[in-house]
């Protein structure tokens, strides 16, 4: 077994929709980026990279290569489950907390849990996701930023 930690933070930008887990939050304002910015799926993606010893979502997938440009969340995630599937690991499981001020959450987490189950191919009891606020400290809790952090549990297969 193997475990690896992501990290993830974006801007909050009106013009943009508020794409969290592979769903579309409502909201006033989405994330920036160059890909869809889901700042969990990102952290997703970090966590499992790093458990493989594979890098991190900026080399695998940068921000400088136009085939990434507003990509959603979900198929860089599906690519990195491929990409550690290659060197002979399967996802055990992942637990993952956002951050963010606004809006609420707990209404969209079992959806964010069926969507990131479904692209990694492993059975929602697999993916615990929660959210927290950081109680109107920092940029987060001006309403500036959203995070995320995940953990993962890989395996060989």
């Amino acid at each position: 077994m193997r475990i690896g930690v992501g990290y993830d933070l974006h801007r909050l930008v009106s013009g943009r929709p508020l794409m969290l887990g592979g769903v579309k939050v409502p909201h006033d304002k989405g994330l920036l980026g160059h890909s869809d910015a889901d700042v969990l799926i990102h952290a997703a993606c970090d966590a499992l990279l790093g458990a493989a010893g594979m890098g991190d979502i900026g080399r695998r997938f940068p921000d400088s290569d136009a085939a990434y440009k507003d990509i959603a969340g979900s198929k860089l995630l599906s690519r990195t489950v491929t990409m550690i599937k290659s060197k002979g690991f399967g996802v055990g499981n992942l637990d993952a907390t956002i951050v963010a001020q606004e809006p609420k959450l707990a209404p969209y987490i079992p959806q964010m849990e069926t969507v990131i189950a479904e692209t990694i191919a492993i059975p929602v009891a697999c993916i615990n996701i929660k959210a927290t606020t950081t109680e109107k400290i920092w940029v987060i809790g001006k309403g500036e930023a959203m995070a995320a952090l995940c953990v993962a549990l890989i395996q060989p297969t």
